[in-house]
């Protein structure tokens, strides 16, 4: 029979809910997933479960049973009730899954140096949504990682997890890089670095090379890419021919990516699915 918490007192009720919040999340190296999908591809990434709380009602469910069955294989789960769920829960409707991970600790040398390398750079992007979407558009181009500068967004917020749609299970992500830190590797590493930017010197996106191996760098939503990866990136833009003034960071991610993907796959050979 499984284990059973019914008081809002018990440690493990109290780390759920601390884990809300970023300092805690950054002294203990630990996340939280909600919901159901989220959770399957929480047991699906080999990333290590801690413990998970569920309900009465999502076991009694065939795709709850199943995700326990799963979740179960890789780490302790206890039962919680509804009360408790509505307590813990992030969101207005809670599925009744709520799982402690670890995060993992990526390091720079673990980044690859191919020829067709692609990394994604978040620099100073604040919002959660925009970061998840971001991370959501780089796993679905297939790019090879995304590295965040200091006073970015910490992806491992319950929002950025949520709008990353799970994304973030599927890529090697570095947090809190200086932007001299990212010039030196992407150096190092011989990945030519772009960056976004509305100035004189900036090419238009679609007469720039993406199929050289590329850090591409997106920056904060008030002020754009900092002064020190512009300085050593080359620049690009996205042409406008409206009355618009710019385009949100997440939607300039998704062009600009694509792009990439345009020319990388399909330019060569329209064949290349």
């Amino acid at each position: 029979m499984a284990e059973r918490i019914d008081s809002p007192a018990n440690k493990k009720i109290k780390q759920m809910e601390s884990l809300l919040l970023r300092k805690h999340r950054q002294k203990q190296g630990l996340f939280r997933v909600e919901g159901v999908r989220l959770a399957e591809m929480a047991a699906e990434s080999g990333w290590e479960l801690v413990f998970g709380l569920y309900t009465q009602e999502l076991a009694g469910k065939e795709r709850g049973s199943h995700l326990l069955q799963a979740l179960r294989e890789r780490g302790p789960l206890y039962e919680i009730s509804d009360q408790l769920a509505r307590r813990v829960a992030a969101t207005d409707t809670p599925q009744g899954i709520f799982l402690v991970m670890r995060q993992p600790r990526w390091q720079s040398m673990e980044l690859g140096a191919t020829g067709d390398a692609l990394y994604v750079v978040l620099d100073g992007v604040q919002d959660p949504g925009n970061a998840g979407t971001i991370i959501r558009t780089a796993d679905a181009i297939g790019a090879d990682g995304i590295i965040l500068t200091k006073g970015s967004v910490d992806i491992y917020s319950d929002k950025v997890v949520r709008a990353s749609m799970g994304s973030i299970f599927h890529l090697p992500i570095l947090q809190n890089m200086e932007s001299a830190t990212i010039s030196e590797l992407a150096k190092r590493k011989g990945w030519q670095l772009l960056a976004t930017a509305l100035d004189e010197t900036a090419q238009p996106l679609f007469a720039a090379d993406f199929c050289k191996p590329s850090a591409i760098v997106f920056g904060n939503e008030g002020n754009g890419v900092s002064e020190g990866l512009l300085a050593a990136a080359q620049k690009v833009y996205i042409p406008m021919y409206g009355r618009a003034e710019s385009l949100n960071v997440g939607v300039s991610a998704a062009v600009v990516l694509y792009e990439a993907v345009r020319q990388r796959r399909f330019q060569a050979s329209p064949q290349t699915r």
